[in-house]
């Protein structure tokens, strides 16, 4: 079992910045394919950037390519998603995932490949 916690959301202004954390309980988390979805108003939930569970594969959605950046820290159990240049349409309720790594995925992007999730943290951006 995993528990995830999220915190860093907030109101900013459009230009502003964030970083998001993602504290997880359990010894497996370093093992863990880790990501951040998020999911606005009327709007279904999305993937926005995914880490292998070294750190060392990404992925990101066209929407947040060179804004955001997807991080982790294995000794502490804890990922992080630093947002940049945010703008209005980045208001959402984000929220991190975590799950086993699957044979033979690089990097997972789909929410049906991650077990466990946070509550969510709220990010508006205002104009």
């Amino acid at each position: 079992q995993v528990q995830l916690v999220e915190s860093g959301g907030g109101l900013v202004q459009a230009g502003g910045s964030l970083r998001l954390s993602c504290a997880a309980s359990g010894r497996t988390f370093s093992s863990y394919a880790m990501g951040w979805f998020r999911q606005a108003p009327g709007k279904g939930r999305e993937s926005v950037a995914t880490i292998s569970w070294s750190g060392g594969n990404t992925y990101y959605a066209d929407s947040v390519k060179g804004r955001f950046t997807i991080a982790r820290d294995n000794a502490k159990n804890t990922g992080y998603l630093q947002m940049n240049s945010l703008k209005p349409e980045d208001t959402a309720v984000y929220y991190c995932a975590a799950g086993p790594a699957k044979p033979g995925t690089v990097v997972a992007v789909l929410e049906a490949e991650y077990d466990y999730w946070g509550q969510g943290t709220q990010v508006t951006v205002t104009s």
